[in-house]
């Protein structure tokens, strides 16, 4: 059977048996319109709700109208029996097609359940999977308010697919810390006020020897939060303060 891949993060892919077909689309509008029936494929969505992700609160005169010919026009762009129905409109994809967004949701929860496992050669792919999709963000390109809230949902998915990345580190151990290290950065870097980046940032450190750093990372966390918002560290990340203060202490992965 011929592969059939939609990418919806980073820049539109559309591959139907086999065939790219988004440079088909019609313009900017044919894109969104595409994108929209492929983030919501499971459900059907009405003329109104495809007139407002591509019209947000400025609809065109005739609107009916020009939603009618977009649909055509997408139809006759990847095939007629890929845009199902008139009044609420479906995207019919080959059976195993594959949806990069969907494909990223289902990893990380592979990997979150793994995790809580303590299943780690399970959770690493899973986790990496999410990663490798969510780090490129959601249409790059396009824009509009549903995109924009799709987007923070992906950006949501890469804090979390980082988190699993940086927890499996701990677990595996060894060369496998240096992972850690990256996402905890990475955590803190886009989320200055998320303290998992710090404690992960501090662990990793710490399982390589660099308590000091670890510490440091610790009084980075506390003046911001101190500067910006007038608080302290949560109770977790103080214990960990704690133990890393501690003559021979260290933090083990099995501990969290």
């Amino acid at each position: 059977m011929a592969e059939t891949r939609i990418q919806l993060c980073g820049r539109l892919v559309v591959l139907i048996d086999g065939v790219r077909l988004e440079g088909r689309l019609p313009a900017r509008q044919g894109r969104v319109l595409f994108a929209y029936l492929a983030t919501n494929r499971f459900r059907p969505v009405t003329r109104e709700q495809l007139a407002e992700a591509l019209w947000p609160g400025e609809s065109p005169p005739a609107t009916d109208a020009s939603l009618s010919a977009l649909l055509s026009k997408v139809r006759r762009a990847i095939g007629a029996e890929r845009v199902a129905g008139r009044s609420e409109v479906q995207l019919v994809l080959p059976q195993g097609a594959l949806v990069d967004l969907e494909a990223a949701g289902e990893a990380i929860h592979r990997a979150e359940a793994a995790i809580t496992r303590h299943d780690w050669t399970t959770a690493w792919p899973a986790a990496r999977i999410a990663l490798n999709t969510a780090v490129r963000g959601f249409l790059v390109g396009l824009a509009g308010p549903w995109v924009e809230m799709q987007r923070r949902l992906v950006h949501d998915l890469h804090l979390r697919a980082l988190e699993a990345v940086a927890e499996t580190g701990l677990g595996l151990g060894e060369h496998e810390v240096l992972s850690t290290e990256r996402s905890g950065r990475t955590l803190v870097e886009l989320e200055p006020f998320r303290e998992s980046g710090y404690r992960y940032l501090m662990r990793a450190l710490e399982a390589r020897g660099n308590t000091a750093e670890a510490l440091r990372v610790y009084e980075q966390l506390r003046h911001t939060l101190r500067d910006e918002l007038g608080a302290a560290p949560g109770a977790e990340t103080q214990e960990l303060h704690r133990v890393l203060l501690a003559p021979g202490g260290a933090w083990s992965p099995q501990a969290s």
